[in-house]
């Protein structure tokens, strides 16, 4: 059993993880500051099943003060550090807060896992690092990162942080770029979410850009196989992907929801969006090993699952 703080684990990922984490008997305290980027009472929902069984702090991961008690008192051994702004669109028109939770919070939360000697420390960050980079599949190694939004450009800088306290103090550090990942609790605002949300109900699907653009759908299930692998090895520092490695067209996934939902999507197309990029594609080669990582859940069963989850709780 190992003491484990997880930042963001009211999230969509982070409450899978802590889930997970439970299952293996571990001692969890979550964090988060249950903001109101998308509606809190489903954050809320998401813990509900963790009292009595993982500490549920509400703070901001900005607020050192706040959080140092916890270190002090729980003294964990690993921290995941889940939490950030989220959303590429809306750093858009908000950087500042993107720069500020997604860095500065990142630091505060570094500076004290360096302060009450965390021995390893985990951190998410996001494809969307990898921008307008040309060569696909995106590997880790590559240095000609074209980040295009202020969200990307956040996670690249809170990369860079984690080797700073890597290089300086020691720390086992390794940062996991997530791709596109869904499944059951994603946030409303993904693409998967919306688009059954409009088929389901008979309304119609808002497609940015001219249906052309592809992702590497992760499941959330194989994040989680990904992150439980990092808690026992030994990484130095490390970059590494988990996606699915195998991207899909918007048009595609349009398809296979309404194959799973039984209805046709009625289409409104509109202009492409600023920070949107026109390819995300893993190549989970070191992932597989350093992490024994082996995704499982094709998009065409996670469209399924997702569907039949979204159904029942409506």
């Amino acid at each position: 059993m190992m003491r484990i703080l997880v930042t963001g684990g009211a999230g969509f990922i982070g409450s899978h993880v802590v889930e997970a984490l439970l299952a293996r008997e571990h001692e969890v305290t979550v964090v988060d500051n249950f903001d109101d980027f998308y509606d809190p009472a489903l954050k809320r929902r998401n813990v509900a099943g963790f009292h009595g069984k993982a500490q549920v702090v509400e703070v901001d991961i900005r607020d050192a003060a706040a959080l140092r008690p916890l270190f002090a008192q729980s003294r964990f051994g690993i921290v995941l550090h889940l939490a950030a702004r989220a959303g590429v669109r809306a750093s858009v028109i908000q950087p500042r807060l993107y720069t500020e939770v997604n860095c500065l919070g990142t630091q505060s939360v570094l500076e004290l896992a360096h302060e009450f000697e965390v021995k390893k420390f985990v951190f998410a960050s996001s494809s969307s690092v990898y921008g307008l980079s040309q060569k696909v599949p995106f590997h880790e190694d590559d240095l000609a990162l074209r980040p295009i939004s202020p969200y990307a450009s956040s996670k690249l800088a809170a990369e860079a942080l984690c080797h700073v306290y890597h290089h300086l103090y020691g720390m086992d550090m390794v940062c996991l770029r997530f791709f596109a990942a869904y499944g059951p609790r994603q946030r409303p605002d993904l693409a998967i979410h919306k688009f059954t949300s409009a088929i389901v109900r008979g309304k119609a699907v808002e497609i940015y850009g001219d249906s052309s653009t592809r992702r590497d759908y992760t499941h959330v299930e194989d994040i989680v196989q990904g992150v439980l692998a990092c808690l026992d090895r030994q990484f130095g520092f490390e970059i590494i992907n988990l996606g699915e490695s195998r991207t899909v067209e918007l048009r595609e996934l349009v398809r296979l929801i309404e194959k799973a939902a039984g209805k046709t999507a009625r289409v409104r197309q509109l202009p492409a969006q600023p920070g949107d990029v026109p390819i995300t594609y893993a190549d989970i080669t070191k992932a597989r090993r350093l992490l024994g990582y082996n995704p499982q859940v094709n998009i065409e069963d996670g469209i399924e699952q997702f569907v039949d989850w979204f159904r029942n709780r409506t």
